[in-house]
């Protein structure tokens, strides 16, 4: 049977794993979409009624460091801004609560495009991922009082920040969410490298922008300019980048190895196989 080369992946083995045209992409997307939302509209229902122990975590950054800026009062301004916090929190905790499913929905959608053998690897994937993308939301909370402690310095002392509380929640959701993605980056460098899309060896060679890029993320969590502080933020993201190095080293040597032994690795990833 003839074989056409790509990725040192035979034609044969793809079709059998489940090749899929472009409809059939969109129509997983549409179904893994509607997936992850259903579930992250049951669990905003679900916590609805407890808005105000929510809210109160939401804003305990802010309570912690009122006692050094007591001109600093959070607002609400305009007839529906209740309304809007509550729907707002709701859905910010609704979505961290269901954050199991719609991490493991976005791998089914991705797991396609990968063999039978790694498709198997969904649930390891999902349960890494979880845990990496709270505890970026759980150190985006941590550094949280530090980070308005240095904004609100801005603040003159003759006059009042009246900070509107909708822009508030904004805030503290965009940094949570740019923390716990930032987490999740190493284990992206990972799905790459199954998905045969980055090598680890590229992977090695960008080690200097992954150390320079972890302490400007550093620097972004910690911005009163404390090199402990940066340093203590950058070193887990350096350390988890290395783990994923790790990983993709050892898959390209495995698949090298499977390559060698199948007699698949005599071709480029462009090149084509001669046909009987």
């Amino acid at each position: 049977m003839p074989l056409i080369r790509r990725n040192h992946i035979a034609v044969a083995d793809v079709t059998h794993a489940g090749a899929m045209t472009l409809r059939e992409h969109l129509n997983e997307l549409r179904s893994r979409l509607v997936r992850s939302s259903l579930a992250i509209l049951i669990a905003t229902v679900s916590v609805w009624n407890q808005y105000p122990k929510f809210f109160a975590i939401i804003r305990k950054p802010f309570d912690d460091i009122h006692g050094n800026h007591p001109n600093a009062v959070l607002a609400l301004t305009g007839v529906t801004s209740g309304f809007s916090l509550q729907l707002k929190v709701s859905v910010a905790v609704g979505l961290l609560v269901s954050s199991p499913v719609w991490l493991y929905q976005l791998w089914r959608f991705i797991a396609p495009g990968l063999h039978n053998a790694e498709k198997r690897w969904a649930y390891l994937f999902t349960a890494v991922a979880v845990p990496l993308f709270l505890s970026g939301v759980a150190l985006a909370y941590h550094v949280m009082p530090r980070m308005l402690d240095v904004l609100f310095q801005f603040t003159p002392t003759d006059v009042t920040n009246v900070t509107n509380v909708d822009n508030y929640i904004s805030f503290i959701l965009q940094i949570t969410l740019f923390f716990g993605i930032g987490f999740l980056l190493p284990l992206v460098l990972v799905i790459l490298n199954f998905a045969g899309i980055l090598s680890g060896r590229r992977i090695s060679l960008s080690w200097r922008w992954i150390i320079l890029g972890s302490f400007v993320f550093g620097a972004i969590a910690t911005p009163n300019g404390d090199p402990l502080g940066m340093t203590i933020v950058a070193i887990p993201m350096i350390i988890l980048a290395l783990i994923a190095m790790s990983v993709a080293l050892l898959n390209d040597k495995r698949r090298s190895r499977k390559a060698e032994k199948s007699g698949t690795n005599q071709w480029d990833d462009a090149e084509a196989s001669t046909i009987d």
